[in-house]
């Protein structure tokens, strides 16, 4: 049994997994999982093997993105976690899950036990979310997790919103 990150009634958070490829794989290939991301699809179940083996998000900082699996049949949903930028300087949460999941509180979930973990256990300062301005699910998702706007960003004609959350703000928001 791999390691659990956090665990709620409905989902179970867990570090990436040689055995999650062929999940990852059909999550990015997926043209409208993908539709705001600017990330690219992976050409093969190789490539997000590869992916998943060179991740090592973890061992430099201790967190990073997991995979998120349906509880009650440890179903691949996707994946929610933290990243830090080494550029910017900042932690962000992210998530991404496979279609048939949008729509039903699973992002706001994983994303909730993403920020906790991140303010309780590694005792992160200041968390951000960004998403595209289009990307109004997204978004919604980032304010219901208590975010709130920080800035407009312009990255290769893309504008995006920051949003972000500080730990003793989202203690009071969830108490």
């Amino acid at each position: 049994m791999r390691k659990i990150i956090a665990k709620t009634p409905r989902i179970i958070l867990r570090p990436f997994a040689l055995r999650d490829a062929a999940g990852f794989y059909e999550l990015n290939s997926d043209p409208e999982v993908l539709l705001y991301t600017g990330d690219k699809s992976f050409a093969s179940i190789l490539e997000a093997r590869n992916f998943i083996r060179d991740y090592k998000h973890y061992e430099q900082f201790g967190y990073g993105r997991w995979s998120v699996f349906l509880a009650s049949t440890e179903e691949f949903m996707g994946f929610c976690g933290l990243n830090f930028s080494q550029l910017r300087r900042e932690v962000d949460l992210g998530f991404r899950f496979h279609r048939k999941f949008w729509g039903q509180g699973f992002a706001t979930e994983a994303g909730f036990a993403a920020l906790r973990v991140g303010f309780s256990t590694f005792q992160i300062e200041k968390i951000v979310g960004r998403a595209s301005s289009k990307n109004l699910a997204s978004l919604r998702v980032l304010e219901k997790l208590g975010m709130t706007f920080e800035k407009k960003i312009e990255e290769s004609g893309e504008h995006w919103i920051q949003m972000s959350i500080y730990r003793d703000d989202f203690g009071m928001f969830y108490e």
